[in-house]
């Protein structure tokens, strides 16, 4: 395959679909029907435990949970998706299923222990390896981007700190990296290998968004310096230091970064994107293989549901990051969002979310890439959380309404937002 480089600046159920090869890399959508399988595994914890063996009746919320769940993985591959992985817990239970396939050209049944693109998940992976450095004082939040990476911001920019960055108040503008879903261009760069400095200043010849700590706009060009920070403070690479203190730390065992490879290794979940053909039909093409350092920092990781569990448990259990600094993660800066004036949603590396008012407040975060629409969601005790990932056949663009496949995923596992 040729690539470019830029090296500077520039319990079982069943449901019936099918999918039909009709091209090298393009696949028709879902039309007629062969058996595929969704699965699901089910422990009861707790009190439910007792309920379950007939010693109580209060089982019956934790089976209802379970059936929910299982319900709102049933049916894949559909015209919106093609596979789904998902696992929930809480006092009462233990979750798993998985249903579709994570091929659809060898109808390869999903297993629930596959790897998939996590998107934008990485920020809160670089975010906890930023703020370690924070704690042993090798970064510091009032710290400028200017002082440790001179000549890297436009010298008439402001000074931007550490902690901006991290919790999305920098101001910064980002670099327009590929193309806009669903356009003529809309694959642009796949297989474009971005230099990571060339990356971060791809979008310097606009002007600031807004100054510095006085407003929040979620984008990837923030954790994309951090990057480009943790190489530099610790002369090693964002890699090796991302391996070292999260993956190795917390027990991953199919988590990676993949550097320059636009492949997944192992056993993985294809993603695919649809698109409208002329004469109004509409296709799959396979987006699996696809070089990720136009996200790097930002968006690079490959993980398992299997992972983000043990990740999400540890990091909000402390072992990941201190204490102190992890309560950085649980704070949102009151400022407003940028161009919407609503309050500011991120802490650093985690959103806060609570789905209705006066209802249970859960922390996570959201990633998606062509193809995979991923997110975790858990109180801040750890005691309940929700792990997800979607092969969304419009992964970029997709709207979460209640009604759509991840929507429904959130509803029965913490509840269905309000209006």
């Amino acid at each position: 395959m040729r690539r470019n480089r830029i090296a500077v600046l520039a319990a079982t159920a069943t449901a019936t679909t099918t999918a039909t090869v009709i091209a090298l890399g393009a696949i028709a959508a879902p039309a007629t029907a062969s058996p595929a399988t969704s699965h699901a595994s089910v422990q009861f914890t707790g009190k439910a435990a007792d309920k379950a063996a007939g010693k109580a009746a209060e089982a019956d919320k934790a089976t209802e949970k379970a059936a929910a769940l299982r319900k709102a993985i049933d049916g894949l591959p559909d015209g919106a998706a093609t596979a789904a992985q998902v696992r929930y817990k809480d006092k009462d239970l233990r979750w798993k299923g998985a249903s579709g396939e994570a091929d659809v050209r060898t109808h390869a049944p999903v297993k629930g222990d596959e790897r998939f693109r996590a998107g934008s998940i990485t920020k809160t992976f670089t975010a906890a390896v930023a703020l370690q450095l924070v704690h042993e004082g090798k970064l510091e939040l009032d710290g400028t981007v200017q002082h440790y990476l001179p000549g890297l911001l436009p010298a008439h920019y402001p000074d931007v700190k550490v902690g901006q960055l991290l919790n999305y108040t920098s101001g910064l503008p980002g670099g327009d990296t590929r193309g806009t879903p669903k356009t003529p261009d809309w694959d642009k760069g796949r297989y474009t290998t971005w230099d990571h400095r060339a990356l971060v200043q791809a979008g310097f010849g606009k002007p600031m968004e807004f100054a510095p700590g006085t407003q929040q706009h979620y984008s990837n060009i923030g954790y994309n310096v951090l990057g480009l920070l943790i190489e530099k403070v610790t002369g090693r690479t964002y890699e090796q230091e991302l391996r070292d203190r999260v993956i190795n730390r917390a027990g991953l065992k199919d988590t990676y970064s993949p550097g320059t490879s636009f492949r997944i290794k192992g056993r993985h979940t294809h993603g695919y994107e649809a698109l409208k053909n002329a004469d109004g039909t509409t296709r799959l093409v396979d987006t699996t293989e696809w070089d990720q350092s136009e996200t790097w920092a930002s968006g690079d990781l490959i993980t398992t549901t299997a992972d983000l569990d043990r990740f999400v448990s540890a990091l909000f259990a402390g072992r990941i990051v201190p204490r102190q600094e992890l309560k950085l993660m649980f704070t949102v800066p009151q400022v407003p969002q940028y161009e919407s004036g609503k309050p500011a949603v991120y802490g650093s590396g985690l959103a806060r979310v609570q789905l209705t008012k006066g209802g249970p407040v859960y922390w996570g975060k959201t990633g998606s890439r062509y193809g995979y629409l991923n997110g975790f969601a858990a109180t801040q005790d750890g005691k309940q959380s929700l792990i997800y990932s979607v092969n969304s056949t419009d992964a970029k663009r997709e709207n979460v309404s209640p009604d759509s496949r991840v929507g429904r995923i959130i509803a029965a596992g913490v509840g269905t937002p309000s209006a």
